[in-house]
């Protein structure tokens, strides 16, 4: 190699030597090592589910952690402690509270990627306003009737399973997908344009962070009354009132309406691009 050639060897970028590289079959090589690393730790995995199988405890063994004293203590405590008839409930929105609290804040950083990839900001093109207008539905007269009546009714029902989550199956994460199917099935009827009246942009960033803010300043409030033994000022209430249950129908209601806004936005994203 001259002395020009070497010089202009070391004075070379990173990218460009890797370029090089690949020009003298180093493509093939990578590909290779890549593949029998993949295999390797692909393996690995499987060896260490198979092992953990392996030492699971046997089925119907009363030692099964299924069968200890935690879910024992929600059986026969549960009434008592939170005042819910529904022992799924108190389990979710009482004892694990805090795993609740993540998935709604999962469903909340969703949309939020989904905000992030989708919605298109800017004045929309003549291209863009074709493709809007094909997306709205046709004026058909017994759809629109049809919808109007079913929403008014899937409304309903989905406000009935959030309140009486405490007291029935049911609760925020069930009623919240009822509601949000209504407002879905609202859009497909009328056009999302019309929609967005019910629930627009500004009033999506307002409902779901304070209903995600209320969930855990509550549930702060309340784990920190039960760590250091204080007296709660919110009352259990009567079991099997619908005004019982302490904080559990608040936070139903909070998660019911974070999932319904949140399906609903992901369906408006989805179908137009746009959220405004």
């Amino acid at each position: 190699m001259s002395g020009e050639g070497h010089k202009n060897y070391h004075n070379i970028t990173i990218a460009e030597r890797w370029h090089d590289w690949k020009d003298e079959n180093g493509e093939k090589a990578f590909s290779y090592f890549y593949n029998t690393v993949s295999i390797i730790v692909c393996l690995g995995l499987a060896a260490v589910l198979l092992f953990t199988v392996i030492h699971l405890p046997s089925f119907g063994d009363p030692s099964n952690p299924a069968n200890n004293e935690v879910p024992q203590r929600y059986i026969e405590a549960g009434i008592r402690e939170t005042g819910a008839v529904n022992v799924v409930a108190a389990m979710i929105l009482d004892y694990r509270a805090f795993d609740t609290f993540g998935e709604a804040c999962v469903l909340f950083v969703a949309a939020c990627a989904i905000l992030l990839l989708l919605r298109r900001s800017g004045p929309p093109d003549i291209f863009d306003t074709l493709l809007h207008e094909m997306r709205e539905p046709r004026q058909n007269v017994i759809l629109k009737t049809t919808s109007f009546l079913l929403v008014a009714m899937i409304m309903i029902f989905g406000v009935y399973v959030i309140i009486n989550g405490h007291l029935s199956p049911g609760g925020g994460f069930s009623g919240g997908a009822i509601l949000g199917a209504s407002l879905v099935l609202y859009a497909s009827a009328y056009g999302t344009e019309r929609a967005l009246h019910f629930i627009n942009f500004k009033l999506y960033c307002r409902i779901v962070p304070a209903c995600l803010l209320f969930y855990a300043f509550a549930k702060g409030y309340s784990f920190y009354t039960g760590a250091n033994n204080l007296t709660s000022l919110i009352p259990l209430g009567t079991p099997g009132n619908i005004l019982s249950g302490g904080l559990i129908l608040p936070l139903n209601i909070a998660v019911g309406l974070v999932v319904a806004c949140t399906l609903y936005a992901i369906y408006i994203l989805l179908s137009t691009g746009e959220f405004t």
